[in-house]
Formats: structure tokens, sequence, C-alpha cells
């Protein structure tokens, strides 16, 4: 869904891009260091500091894409490795909430089992030469979730049903990311049952 505005964030972050002359594989491994401390701040109780820390982390993630593209820089690997970060940052970012107890850790671990399933059927369909980045909870609509629920819970304080904002929203990131695997398979299925 936030994918539509993609063209719209093109327009500021390429003329940004061009100017960075450092390798974009080093971007995504910062990126990937600020979910890790974002994760630590979750961990510890700092929902305010690991809310930002998403926003820094996603915005370095869109940055290391737009400077390989920028500066003629886009390789197989980087793509990989951008992945795997992505990967990494969002189940260290789960369980870091997790463990500073703000959502039950079954619900937790569903959602990072959805979080990665979504990636994962993308991966599967793209492999058997199927274009799948349909959905409504793909990593940059789970991350503005967690930002907002992690603000919520830090300005407000508010719970509902004894539960906090944050654990709510990892909640909401578990259905939908279920969701989102379903809507990925059925169109892969839709898309391979026509060959």
């Amino acid at each position: 869904m936030l994918n539509r505005l993609r063209p719209q964030v093109k327009v500021f972050l390429d003329p940004i891009a061009k100017r960075i002359r450092i390798n974009p594989n080093i971007l995504t491994i910062l990126g990937l260091i600020v979910s890790l401390i974002s994760a630590y701040m979750f961990a510890t109780g700092n929902l305010l500091a690991g809310g930002l820390l998403i926003a820094l982390s996603g915005f370095v993630d869109m940055l290391d894409g737009a400077v390989a593209r920028n500066n003629y820089q886009t390789t197989k690997f980087g793509g990989i490795l951008d992945s795997t970060a992505d990967r990494f940052g969002d189940a260290f970012i789960i369980i870091g909430i997790i463990y500073g107890g703000y959502v039950n850790w079954v619900f937790g671990i569903l959602a990072l089992h959805a979080s990665l399933t979504v990636s994962y059927v993308r991966a599967r369909a793209e492999a058997e030469g199927i274009k799948c980045n349909v959905g409504i909870a793909e990593r940059a609509e789970r991350l503005v979730i967690i930002m907002i629920g992690a603000f919520l819970s830090y300005f407000t304080g508010i719970t509902f049903f004894n539960v906090n904002p944050l654990g709510i929203a990892i909640i909401l990131i578990m259905i939908l990311g279920y969701i989102t695997v379903f809507q990925r398979v059925y169109h892969s299925w839709k898309e391979l049952k026509g060959q």
C-alpha cells in the first residue's frame, strides 16, 4: 500500500542519493545496526527512542536502494544483502518488543512468523517468475504500525483491556501479516493457473 508513495519519495530521495558516495551495502548494514539499536531500546523500555530509530532505519533502508540506483551500483548481492538485513531487523525489533513485555510472547512470535512468511511467499513466487508485491501489510506498513503503537504507548500510556497500544500494534501486524500471506498465495495461484 505504501509502495504507491514511492514516486513521491523518489523525487525527494534521489537528489540526496546522487550526492552520497558510499557503497550502498554499507548503508544496508548501517540500517540493520539502527534496527538492532531500536530493538534494544524496546527491550529496555525506551519506547520513544525505539520508535524514532525505526523511522531512521526505514529512511536508511530507502536510501541504500536510492544510492545504488542513482550511482549505478545495483548488484544482485546488494539485493540479497538488503533483503536479509530487512528480515533480521524486523525479527530483532519484534523480539525486543516481546522481551520488553509489551505483548504476550505468543502474539509476538506469531507476528514474527507472519512477517517472515510475507517476505518468503514473495521471494518464492518471484523465483517462479511471478511479480508478487501485493498485500495490505508489506514491510513499510508493518514498521509504521509499530512506530504508531510505540508513540501511542509512550505519549498516552493508555491500555485497552490491559493491552498497551504497542501490544495491539503487534497483534495487528500478526493479523494483517497472515492476511497478506493469503493474498500473496492466492495471487500466485491465479497467476500460475493461467499458465
